[in-house]
Order: C-alpha cells, then sequence, then structure tokens
C-alpha cells in the first residue's frame, strides 16, 4: 500500500478540539466532519485539501479527547496519512480501528515542510519527500494492521472475516 500528496505542516500537540472542534460532535457523519476538520487551527484546510494529501506534523498529534470523530474527519477530508514526530495513544489506536494511516517518524516530521509532494511506502515504512529529494525510514505496520487500513477500518476488516 502507498500514498502521495501534498503536505499540511502543523506543530506540537495538535489536539482532537482543533481536528474536529466539539461544537460539531452532534454530527456523526464523516462527510458533514470533514466540512469543518482543522478549521480552528488552519481556516483554509478543507479549501485546499485534495484526495491524497498528508499531514505532517511534531510531537503528541491527537492529544486531548479520545474522540473517533478527530481521525474520522482527517480521513473524510482526504487525506492519506499523517505523519508525526509521536501520536496521543489513543488517537493513534482510533485512526487505525477507522483504517487512517499513521507513522511516527521523527526525522520526517522534523525536515518535512508545508506544501511538499511526498510519498509513503506502507509496507516499507519508507517516506520520500520529492521536493528536497530525501529519503526516511518511519516504522511500517505491522502485516494485521496493514489489512486493517486496507479493509478501510477494524469493523469492516473483522466482517470481511467473517
Amino acid at each position: 500500500m502507498k500514498a502521495q500528496g501534498q503536505v499540511f505542516k502543523y506543530g506540537d500537540n495538535v489536539d482532537t478540539d482543533v481536528i474536529i472542534p466539539a461544537r460539531y460532535l452532534n454530527s456523526s457523519d464523516p462527510k458533514e466532519l470533514a466540512t469543518h476538520c482543522m478549521e480552528d487551527i488552519d481556516t483554509e484546510f478543507v479549501n485546499r485539501v485534495q484526495k491524497g494529501d498528508i499531514i505532517v506534523a511534531d510531537k503528541n498529534f491527537g492529544c486531548g479527547s479520545s474522540r473517533e470523530h478527530a481521525p474520522i474527519a482527517i480521513k473524510a477530508s482526504g487525506i492519506s496519512c499523517v505523519i508525526a514526530k509521536t501520536f496521543a495513544r489513543i488517537f493513534y489506536r482510533n485512526a487505525i480501528n477507522i483504517g487512517l494511516p499513521i507513522i511516527e517518524c521523527p526525522e520526517a516530521a522534523k525536515a518535512i515542510k508545508a506544501g511538499d509532494e511526498v510519498s509513503i511506502d506502507f509496507d516499507s515504512g519508507i517516506i520520500i519527500d520529492h521536493t528536497i529529494n530525501k529519503e526516511f525510514k518511519g516504522q511500517p505496520f505491522p502485516e494485521f494492521m496493514q489489512k486493517i487500513i486496507k479493509a478501510e477500518g477494524l469493523i469492516n476488516y473483522i466482517n470481511e472475516k467473517g
């Protein structure tokens, strides 16, 4: 599995209230959540994001409440992967459960800039920043996690195994 797209870059401690503000939690519709994704930190995100784009952030991405709405909003907005120095543990698990690929790679998170064109090979964990022509080695997903992501989430994976 691979992903490629343009980068949206954010800093440390991007919490779930910034990813999807609490005022929109009355909806669980992914398309509706996507229309408000990142609006409190990046008002132009929803207007600029394209299918396949990538979020790169520093440490503790997805901290705050344990709401599943945050990774759902990111995935529904078209983001194909989130790369960060570190992730909040509950966000990490929620992202995998809903089929949003995420990779921890401090070196990539530090070097990659907003607007760079990046590709990721999930099998090997290789991240390439085509803009600066640099390669990084992120943590590849274990096979079972790749199966969950390929199935678009844990529930679909379990139903497929049925």
